[in-house]
């Protein structure tokens, strides 16, 4: 017969390791467009406010390739300033990776700021990628995973309810 301890440690490894299974989903992202400040929600600072009209979920892109719109992977943003006019751009969209062999013919594999074309003219900014929770594509990252904070109270809860 199992000792309650030996019960306990079972069910505190097997809350561990299936909170560190991922489940290949589709990523919600936040989707707009702000040209000079228009639309000014999507602009930086970003407050998530009333944005839900602007969260997409599930949030589909383009492949290179390929018709149609498949599953996001990644969330993106791009903020900058013209070069011809000094207009600013905020972009927050999704994207996915489309199995290319190099990094720098896949937007959403490194994030990265200077100079690049969008839409046919230069834009000085940056273009940030994230793919490690649903609308981060925000200005301020959530600093504790989610499913970090679920394993601990799991496991707070299951410690106190065995010992008792």
């Amino acid at each position: 017969m199992a000792t309650p301890r030996l019960n306990t440690n079972i069910v505190l490894a097997t809350i561990v390791l299936l909170s560190l299974t991922s489940i290949a989903q589709c990523i919600d992202c936040f989707k707009c467009v702000s040209m000079n400040g228009r639309f000014p929600a999507c602009d930086d600072p970003f407050h998530n406010n009333h944005s839900l009209n602007m969260l997409e979920s599930p949030c589909m892109g383009g492949r290179k390739g390929r018709d149609g719109l498949f599953p996001a992977t990644s969330c993106i943003k791009i903020a900058g300033v013209f070069d011809d006019t000094g207009e600013t751009i905020t972009v927050r969209g999704c994207g996915l990776d489309s199995g290319t062999a190099t990094t720098d013919t896949e937007i959403i594999r490194m994030s990265h700021c200077g100079r690049f074309y969008y839409n046919d003219r230069y834009v000085h900014g940056c273009l940030q990628s994230c793919n490690d929770a649903d609308a981060c594509n925000t200005s301020h990252r959530t600093s504790v995973p989610a499913t970090f904070l679920m394993t601990y109270v799991i496991t707070v809860l299951l410690s106190h309810a065995v010992t008792s």
